[in-house]
C-alpha cells in the first residue's frame, strides 16, 4: 500500500496481487520506481525475492532477476549514484554465482560481475547504506569480513 500526504490510502497506487510473503525492504528509486527485497516467491506474478514496481504499483519488466537470481532472502536494498543497486541479505548465490550475503546489481537486474566482495562477509547482510564518498557501509549478523575481524559493520570501498 502507498499513503498520501494525510495518512489516507493512495488508490492510484495497485500492486496487483503483490508479495505472497514477506517485504523486509522497499526502496524508492530516484526515477519514482520501487525496489522490494524479501523472502517472497512471487511479487506481482514476477521476481522470487527481489523485483521492481513502477510508481503505480505495477509490475516493472524492464527488472529481472534474470536467472535464478538470489538463491534466499533479501533484507536490504541501496541504490548508489549510478543506478546500480545493492543488496544484502541470507542468500550465498546469484544466478548461480557465489556472492555470500552482498551482491551489486545493474539496473536492469543483472549482476554486476565487476563488484567482488573477495571472501565479504561470513554472514547476513542486514543493512546497507552509502556514504556522501561512495563508499559502501554493510551491517549485519557477520563477525569478519575478506576475513577480517569487523564485528557486526564494515565498510566496503567501491
Amino acid at each position: 500500500a502507498r499513503l498520501e500526504d494525510d495518512g489516507s490510502l493512495d488508490t492510484a497506487f495497485e500492486p496487483g496481487s503483490g508479495a505472497d510473503d514477506e517485504i523486509y525492504t522497499a526502496v524508492l528509486q530516484p526515477d519514482d520506481r520501487i525496489m522490494v527485497g524479501g523472502i517472497f516467491n512471487s511479487y506481482n506474478g514476477s521476481g522470487k525475492y527481489i523485483a521492481r514496481s513502477n510508481d503505480d504499483g505495477t509490475g516493472d519488466t524492464g527488472f529481472t532477476a534474470s536467472g535464478t537470481g538470489p538463491d534466499y532472502e533479501i533484507y536490504s536494498i541501496a541504490i548508489q549514484s549510478d543506478g546500480k543497486i545493492l543488496i544484502g541479505g541470507n542468500f550465498e548465490h546469484y544466478n548461480s554465482t557465489a556472492c555470500s550475503y552482498l551482491a551489486r546489481l545493474n539496473s536492469d537486474g543483472s549482476l554486476d560481475t565487476g563488484f567482488k566482495t573477495e571472501n565479504g562477509p561470513n554472514s547476513t547482510v542486514g543493512c546497507i547504506a552509502i556514504q556522501g564518498d561512495g563508499k559502501i557501509l554493510v551491517g549485519g549478523g557477520f563477525t569478519t569480513y575478506n576475513g577480517i575481524m569487523r564485528n557486526f559493520i564494515s565498510r566496503v570501498i567501491k
